[in-house]
């Protein structure tokens, strides 16, 4: 069993971008993750997403981000309140997947925003990404309509509220 207080998060910097390029790059976060668009130094700077190194145990193993979804023109989800956060995240580290880390490192971070106010928490993932599906319903997502294209690509809408 995984343990909240042993998961820190730390802003990335641009010491972490060849590292968040190779996580890219491997099959299992590939699959969902476009490794054709590594992070870079303008990504870094925009301060409409807050983008996390997640450890445990001092070892980085994971990649999360939070973004104002009313930051871009025609955000799929502009309609919810004003302080709704969006997430997404990844495990970079193969030998950490489908062992609880996921669920428990992102909650702790849900429970971060709402603390800091945000009314509702967002999240899109691909409509085929199954095991990404489970992990948010585990944490209290919920579908909140048809699958739909993007800018961002093919995703399903799902929503979490305090």
């Amino acid at each position: 069993m995984t343990s909240a207080s042993h998961y820190t998060f730390r802003r990335v910097t641009l010491d972490d971008l060849a590292l968040l390029e190779a996580w890219q790059k491997t099959p299992h976060v590939g699959e969902w993750w476009d490794a054709s668009e590594p992070y870079s130094e303008a990504d870094l700077a925009d301060i409409r997403v807050a983008r996390w190194i997640v450890s445990r145990a001092a070892r980085p193993f994971a990649f999360m981000q939070d973004y104002a979804v009313h930051g871009w023109e025609e955000h799929h989800f502009s309609y919810l309140p004003k302080g709704s956060r969006g997430i997404d995240q990844f495990i970079g580290e193969a030998d950490m997947v489908g062992i609880g880390h996921g669920s428990a490192f992102i909650a702790m971070r849900m429970q971060s925003l709402f603390d800091d106010g945000a009314p509702v928490i967002a999240t899109d993932p691909h409509p085929d990404n199954e095991r990404a599906i489970a992990v948010y319903r585990k944490l209290g997502f919920e579908q909140v309509g048809s699958p739909q294209e993007t800018r961002w690509g093919l995703i399903l809408p799902m929503l979490a509220r305090r």
